[in-house]
C-alpha cells in the first residue's frame, strides 16, 4: 500500500480505519489521478438482492464498509426456522417483511445509512430500475432469479454508455461450500456460462416414492409428487403458503409411519418442496465478507477484484468448509455459445426418433438449460408454444411427433423460450447421436 498522506475521508471517527484504505491509492491505480475524497462520495448507491441468510450477512458489511445508500429486495417474510443464522431478525419479527425488518435494523445500528426495503420479487423490476444503481450485490438462494437478473443486467449494457455497464457480484453456498463470482457483463464469462456448474439434482425413480421409500425424503417426496396429484386438496400448490406445506408434511408423516422410517419434520418437508439446501451461518459470513470486500474494491479501486479484465486475471473464488478451511481462484471463460452473452448456437445432442415431448422434457435436466417451461421454434416454424393457451392447444398434437417426422435435421437450429426468462432466446444447433 502506498505511505502517501491519508486523504480526508468522512467525518466519523467509526470511519478512520475504513478510510485508511479506500481514500489512499492503491498499487494498481495511478497516484496522479487518484482522489480519495471522491472515492466516499462516489460510494453512494449500491443494490443488494436478497434478505436471508446470505443476505443479511451482506446488507450488514455493505453499511459497515461505508456505503451509504442501499436498497434491498425480497418477497419472504420471516419464518421461526430463520432465526438460527439470520442474526438481523428476532422472535417478534417473525411474519414480517424481511427487507423491511433488516433494513431497519442495520438503520438503527449504522447512523448514517439509507436502505431502501421492496418487499416483491427482483423480476418486478424493469431495467430502467436497475439502472439507476452502481453495483448489483446477489445474496439470493435460487440459481432462476440469479440466471433473470444476470440476462437483465448483460441486455442493460451498451459500450457506447459507460454507466449501464453494472458490475454483479454474486455469493452463494450450499451446507459447507460457497462461492463468490465478479461478472462484468458481456466483458467476460457470465452466470449463464457457469450454469453447468449448478446442474440440477438427479430426481427420485417414482416408483422408490411408489413401492419402497427408504428415506424421509422419499416419503415428502411421495407426498409432493404422488398424493397431492391424486387429492388435489387445493387449486394449485403454492410452496410458501404454510397451509400447504402443513397439508403435505401431514401426508409425508402418515406414509413414513406406514413404513417404520423417522425423520419426516415440518421444516424437512418446506426443504424438499423448496430445494432448500441446508445453511451453515459461518458459511455465509465467509462468503459475504467475500461479496463485500469485492465491491469495497471495486468502489474504491484500493485493490485489484474478481474479474478485473486481463489475461488470466481470476473471476471466480471457491470456498471448503469441510475439511479445514480451503479456498482458491479460478478463471471460467466466457462461452461463444452462451445464449446470453455469446454470439453462436449451442450444440444439442439429441436422438431423430425422439418425440417433440421428449427432447422439451430434456431442457430441464439439461445441465446448460435447465428450463421448467420451453416453447420451441424452429428456422420459420412454431413447434410447441406454453403460452398462450390458445397457442397451446393448436401445437399441442406436434409434442406426440418425432423430430424426423417434424422435418428437423442435422443442423437443424431451434429457439427455446421460458416465461421465467424474458427476453432470453436459447439457440441450439441440433446434432443426431
Amino acid at each position: 500500500m502506498s505511505s502517501a498522506e491519508v486523504l480526508p475521508g468522512s467525518e466519523s471517527k467509526r470511519w478512520k480505519y475504513l478510510d485508511n484504505v479506500r481514500t489512499r491509492p492503491g498499487a494498481f491505480v495511478d497516484p496522479d489521478g487518484f482522489d480519495g475524497s471522491t472515492v466516499v462520495e462516489n460510494m453512494d448507491k449500491i443494490k443488494i438482492l436478497g434478505a436471508g441468510g446470505l443476505g443479511c450477512e451482506i446488507l450488514k458489511n455493505l453499511a459497515l464498509s461505508g456505503f451509504k445508500d442501499i436498497s434491498v429486495i425480497d418477497m419472504d417474510t420471516i419464518d421461526i426456522s430463520n432465526l438460527n443464522r439470520q442474526f438481523l431478525f428476532r422472535h417478534a419479527d417473525v411474519g414480517k417483511f424481511k427487507a423491511e425488518v433488516a433494513a431497519k435494523f442495520v438503520e438503527r445500528r449504522v447512523k448514517g445509512v439509507k436502505i431502501t426495503p421492496y418487499n416483491c420479487k427482483i423480476q418486478d423490476f424493469d431495467e430502467e430500475f436497475y439502472q439507476q444503481f452502481q453495483i448489483v450485490v446477489c445474496g439470493l438462494d435460487s440459481i432462476e432469479a440469479r440466471r433473470w437478473i444476470n440476462a437483465t443486467l448483460v441486455n442493460m449494457a451498451n459500450y457506447e454508455n459507460p454507466d449501464s455497464m453494472k458490475p454483479l457480484i454474486d455469493g452463494g453456498t450450499e451446507g459447507f461450500k460457497g462461492q463468490a463470482r465478479v461478472i462484468l457483463p458481456t466483458m467476460g464469462s457470465c452466470i449463464e456460462c457457469q450454469l453447468d456448474m449448478h446442474a440440477p439434482r438427479a430426481a427420485v425413480p417414482l416408483c422408490t416414492l411408489a413401492s419402497i421409500p427408504r428415506q424421509p425424503e422419499h416419503c415428502i417426496e411421495w407426498a409432493h409428487v404422488i398424493a397431492w396429484d391424486k387429492e388435489k386438496p387445493f387449486p394449485q400448490l403454492d410452496k410458501d403458503d404454510p397451509e400447504h406445506i402443513t397439508w403435505l408434511y401431514q401426508k409425508a408423516l402418515e406414509r413414513a409411519k406406514e413404513f417404520n422410517i423417522s425423520g419426516v419434520t415440518y421444516s424437512s418437508t418446506q426443504g424438499v418442496v423448496k430445494n432448500i439446501i441446508p445453511a451453515i451461518a459461518a458459511t455465509n459470513s465467509v462468503i459475504a465478507a467475500a461479496c463485500c470486500n469485492e465491491a469495497l474494491k471495486i468502489a474504491s479501486s484500493c485493490a485489484p477484484f474478481l474479474g478485473t479484465p486481463g489475461e488470466g486475471e481470476p473471476n471466480y473464488m471457491m470456498y471448503s468448509g469441510n475439511d479445514s478451511i480451503y479456498t482458491y481462484t479460478f478463471k471460467h471463460e466466457q462461452k461463444e455459445d452462451c445464449p446470453v452473452c455469446g454470439m453462436t448456437a449451442r450444440v444439442l445432442k439429441v436422438n431423430p426418433k425422439w418425440t417433440l415431448e421428449e427432447l422439451i422434457e430434456s431442457f430441464a435436466t439439461l445441465p446448460e438449460a435447465q428450463l421448467k417451461k420451453p416453447s420451441v421454434r424452429a428456422e420459420g416454424k412454431t413447434l410447441y408454444m406454453q403460452l398462450p393457451p390458445s397457442l397451446e392447444e393448436q401445437t399441442r398434437p406436434n409434442l406426440e411427433k418425432t423430430l424426423e417426422e417434424l422435418g428437423l435435421t442435422a443442423g437443424t437450429e431451434i429457439a427455446v423460450t421460458d416465461p421465467a426468462f424474458v427476453g432470453v432466446v436459447f439457440n441450439f444447433s441440433l446434432r443426431f447421436a
